[in-house]
């Protein structure tokens, strides 16, 4: 078993086409996590994650914040509590349209 604080996993900037989000990796694989890492992502107002798909899907929760989630077929806006399912092989993006951090929580497999 491992306990830490968020705050003591070290922000780092999200992959590349994002704008002013940060990702802590809370879980990994090198920690002992065989099927699934757990991320939180910080995104400061007038942020956005790339325009992206990929082979596996994810499960995100909103901690903090409001933004829109943008799909293939329609955006969808988002507030603290949400929760959201992204499956395998869409494009999506998360935007952030308010004026404080949207803070997340998204898990997703290590293989």
């Amino acid at each position: 078993m491992k306990i830490l604080h968020y705050t003591d996993v070290a922000a780092e900037d999200a992959e590349e086409g994002a704008s002013k989000l940060r990702v802590r990796w809370l879980i990994t694989k090198d920690m002992g996590a065989e099927n699934f890492a757990m991320r939180l992502f910080e995104m400061a107002a007038g942020g956005n994650s790339p325009y992206h798909n990929h082979p596996w899907e994810h499960e995100v929760f909103i901690l903090e914040g409001e933004g829109l989630v943008v799909g293939e077929d329609l955006d969808r806006p988002f507030g603290a509590g949400d929760v959201i399912f992204i499956p395998q092989n869409e494009k999506h993006q998360f935007k952030n349209t308010g004026e404080k951090t949207v803070k997340f929580l998204c898990i997703v497999p290590t293989h």
